[in-house]
């Protein structure tokens, strides 16, 4: 039995492309440029992060980051930027009496920025909030504790199988992959990926129906 689902933020319900256009801008690389490097070093099974040290070797994105926000650019997101299949889906599973949270490796900042948004959820946390990033194991020991469920109770909803799926699924947790975004995309035929996923997804408008579905044996 589904008694929660808890949601993935980049490119599960935030579409990043506006934010690393703005990466592209601030290293002074055209973006498509940026878009097929940075595609590239996924299909290659690679840090995302590396992208950033082919056009300039010794990128710190920490140290980048802070040097945005005092530069006036500080990393943003609102609600142009959910995917428009959120707000319904996280409102459909509330009320279907499921407990709805949302956990991403994201700062502090983008934290509040989540929080700001007023979506319809039960609990919005970060990998800065818990002092632990995917797809360290222990994230998802926090997502176990602050969710009212048992870990095989819980279904995890991510667009990566490296750091979502495959760690959530190490964890205990139920998972479902949705199609979407470059790690989405890239990483959906991978050989171990139907061996680890509960259910797999083109968008957000399937999970109430496939937990519904779930929940009465029928998958």
């Amino acid at each position: 039995m589904i008694r929660a689902v808890v949601f993935d933020v980049g490119e599960c319900l935030v579409d990043e492309t506006r934010e690393y256009g703005t990466w592209a801008d601030w290293l002074g690389v055209p973006r498509h440029t940026f878009a097929a490097m940075f595609g590239a070093v996924i299909t290659q099974g690679r840090d995302y992060r590396e992208t950033f040290q082919v056009f300039r070797p010794g990128f710190d994105l920490t140290e980048e980051r802070e040097k945005r926000a005092e530069a006036g650019q500080p990393e943003w997101f609102g609600e142009d930027d959910l995917y428009a299949d959120v707000r319904p889906a996280l409102e459909a599973l509330r009320r279907d009496g499921l407990w709805v949270g949302i956990a991403g490796n994201q700062t502090v900042r983008a934290g509040g920025l989540l929080r700001g948004l007023d979506l319809p959820a039960d609990m919005i946390a970060t990998s800065d909030d818990w002092g632990a990033s995917k797809p360290d194991v222990a994230f998802f020991e926090h997502v176990i504790e602050a969710t009212p469920a048992e870990a095989g109770e819980i279904l995890y909803v991510g667009d990566r199988l490296d750091n979502d799926i495959r760690p959530a699924a190490q964890a205990g947790l139920l998972t479902a992959l949705v199609r979407r975004g470059p790690w989405g995309t890239i990483q959906q035929h991978e050989p171990d990926a139907d061996a680890i996923t509960t259910m797999r997804i083109g968008s957000l408008a399937e999970p109430p129906e496939e937990v519904a579905k779930f929940n009465a044996g029928e998958r």
